[in-house]
């Protein structure tokens, strides 16, 4: 690798969610395994494991309340311990039954200061922890034609985010996520990049897009609205998924790698990996049959070949042909680059900086699975939603 792509990759950090670590399943059932992580340190604990074996994941998000603790100084603490840092916080506003019409979009003043007044609560959060982030994603939508005022909800969802704003931190930021459909079925509130763009920029420049990628319609041209984001300044960060099921939740990369290959081509491209970045990459998914840490090890490894593949793309050579006009030339630059095997490269790569060659091996024979499966015996495991 050129002395460029080994700086883009030191630069690769991939924040992990805590609730991966969860139970989890369908939308029809919730399935139990051992050694399931049940408070917040233990979901910490097996983050920094992925981060041992692979070197990618230096910080772990929280959601709040699933992961509310007393003392969260001494919760950072304990993270630095385990050899990773506390990263985005992630507010709830959709598992109240005050929310059930809207959270920051309510036609009720009392259940929209309810919401706001929870996201105060995770700025402070972020206040003790050290967090820069904070991460909105909502529920907030309509099931059926005019069971709400469209414009309504959006000015009502608009004044909410300023009052927010208001309170994040210089060196903080807001990043607003957005989705496709779901729950909501016939109007969300933030289904779009255009509608969390349109919102973020009248917020201020600590404001940004969170782009999650299983969270669009079925052909959609993620890598476009990377690029677009990326050169508006405005993209603040990723949810690495895969969307198989009408919303997302499942491994980066294992259906699509090809298009997670054009993803990061566009975020290299556009600086989302240079030194000065700010862009943020994490995960966002749920291990529902397969074995949790490993899910993340694979998930991690697979933005990391990717993101290999990628620097392989011969940037001179591609500009050539494209302003040539030379359509299957230049078509072929990039696909001689995505069908490069970089693992073994990766493999002498991780070696050098003293990280075990092969992740997912390396984990199945440290014990550790085996170690907390006896440790956690008892009590009540972590799930989605706790």
């Amino acid at each position: 690798m050129t002395t460029f792509a080994n700086t883009v990759l030191d630069n690769l950090e991939i924040e992990l969610p805590s609730w991966a670590f969860g139970n989890s399943g369908t939308r029809f059932k919730v399935f139990g395994t051992p050694g399931t992580p049940r408070d917040v340190r233990e979901k910490i604990a097996d983050a920094a494991m992925v981060h041992r074996m692979t070197g990618l994941a230096p910080r772990v998000a929280l959601h709040i309340p699933w992961d509310r603790v007393d003392d969260y100084a001494a919760l950072s603490r304990y993270a630095e311990d385990q050899g990773v840092a506390l990263g985005t916080i992630n507010s709830n506003t959709f598992q109240d039954d005050d929310y059930k019409f809207g959270s920051l979009t309510h036609t009720d003043k009392v259940v929209r200061q309810k919401a706001i007044d929870h996201h105060l609560d995770c700025i402070e959060v972020m206040n003790q922890t050290g967090s820069r982030d904070l991460k909105v994603w909502l529920a907030d939508g309509t099931n059926y034609p005019g069971q709400g005022d469209i414009r309504g909800r959006q000015d009502r969802l608009a004044e909410s985010l300023a009052t927010i704003y208001q309170h994040v931190g210089t060196d903080q930021r807001l990043v607003l996520e957005y989705k496709f459909f779901e729950p909501a079925m016939y109007m969300t509130d933030v289904p779009d990049w255009g509608t969390s763009y349109a919102h973020v920029s009248a917020l201020g420049e600590r404001a940004k897009v969170c782009l999650d990628t299983g969270h669009h319609a079925p052909g959609t041209n993620i890598e476009f609205i990377v690029a677009q984001l990326l050169r508006l300044g405005k993209l603040g960060s990723f949810d690495f998924n895969s969307r198989f099921y009408a919303d997302d939740d499942l491994i980066v990369g294992a259906a699509d790698p090809f298009q997670l290959f054009r993803i990061m081509f566009e975020v290299i491209r556009g600086g989302g990996l240079s030194d000065d970045s700010d862009v943020a990459l994490m995960l966002d998914q749920c291990h529902n049959v397969e074995a949790k840490i490993p899910g993340q090890i694979r998930s991690v490894l697979n933005v990391e070949e990717m993101t290999a593949r990628a620097l392989l793309v011969d940037g001179e050579a591609l500009a050539v042909a494209q302003d040539a006009g030379d359509v299957l030339g230049a078509n072929e630059i990039v696909m001689d680059a995505f069908y490069t095997d970089v693992r073994p490269m990766l493999a002498e790569r991780r070696a050098e900086r003293g990280l075990p060659e092969r992740p997912m091996i390396a984990f199945r024979d440290s014990g550790y699975r085996e170690t907390i499966e006896a440790e956690r015996a008892g009590g009540v495991q972590s799930s989605w939603g706790a």
